[in-house]
């Protein structure tokens, strides 16, 4: 009688940004790569990586500069476009003003003629009375439209210094992104061969690996998360003294070896 083989499927257990290293190096080991091949293209990675570091570095400040810049010009047109709406508004409103004072003249001009025609004190006085509401709001109006004038000017006047303050951000942002342009120019062929080799490796390390990579990366200053045994006994990122026992495993290549000191990964200097 026949017998079927049933392969199990590995069960991948989520990634634990808390986990122990030791279940790191118990994962590490499990792998269709040999050990000593996945700790030479974790150095390979971390080369890559420091070398795309070296590129940003030398770039400096120039991207976050473009960016303020780029952002401080838009913070500009938005407060022009701002003053010029406010003068629009302003420009509607002497016009309704020069239309009160048109209306207070017409009303004017019908109450004179009204009083032509009276014949009692009484309708003369509240004519009177009308004409001169008339004469206190076409001065009001004729002020209004005076003062919306004088505040115009002066809106004109920032719109002018807001204008030129643009002008000068823009050719400050030309400039940086020109001199930022011949930097990446003249790095940009390094930096895409040095991604694609990064790249290359990443693909060979499993997700747990390249976690717990990314996140010693992130917590240390000098972003060195795969270092050598430094003047044959010494951790090469915090150069605190390495056991002998130890020392052996690294020279063996055949563990994943973590710095009890500062959390990298260790490996042969011979890699180098």
């Amino acid at each position: 009688m026949a017998t079927s083989k049933t392969k199990i499927k590995k069960v991948e257990t989520p990634i634990d940004q808390r986990e122990t290293f030791t279940s790191l190096q118990k994962n590490f080991a499990d792998s269709d790569l040999s050990v000593e091949e996945k700790l030479k293209t974790l150095y390979e990675l971390q080369h890559a990586d420091s070398e795309i570091d070296k590129i940003l570095q030398f770039r400096g400040e120039l991207p976050a500069e473009v960016e303020a810049l780029e952002n401080e010009i838009s913070d500009l047109k938005a407060e022009l476009a701002a003053q010029n709406e406010v003068i629009d508004e302003f420009t509607r409103s002497i016009a309704q003003n020069k239309q009160d004072i048109v209306d207070c003249e017409n009303a004017i001009a019908k109450y004179q003629k009204q009083i032509e025609t009276i014949s009692n004190s009484r309708e003369y006085d509240s004519l009177n009375k009308e004409i001169e509401n008339q004469e206190l709001l076409h001065q009001i109006a004729e002020k209004n439209i005076a003062d919306i004038k004088y505040e115009i000017a002066g809106r004109r006047s920032e719109i002018e210094d807001i204008k030129d303050h643009i002008a000068i951000r823009t050719e400050d942002l030309k400039a940086k992104k020109e001199e930022l342009a011949q930097i990446v120019d003249s790095t940009s062929k390094e930096e895409k061969e040095l991604r694609t080799r990064r790249d290359a490796c990443a693909a060979k390390i499993d997700a747990r690996t390249m976690s717990a990579y990314e996140r010693i990366r992130a917590s240390v200053h000098n972003h060195l998360a795969v270092v050598s045994v430094h003047n044959g006994d010494s951790c090469g990122g915090c150069f605190n003294t390495i056991t002998p026992q130890r020392l052996v495993e690294i020279a063996s290549n055949k563990k994943l070896i973590i710095c009890e000191h500062c959390g990298r990964i260790i490996i042969n200097p011979d890699f180098e």
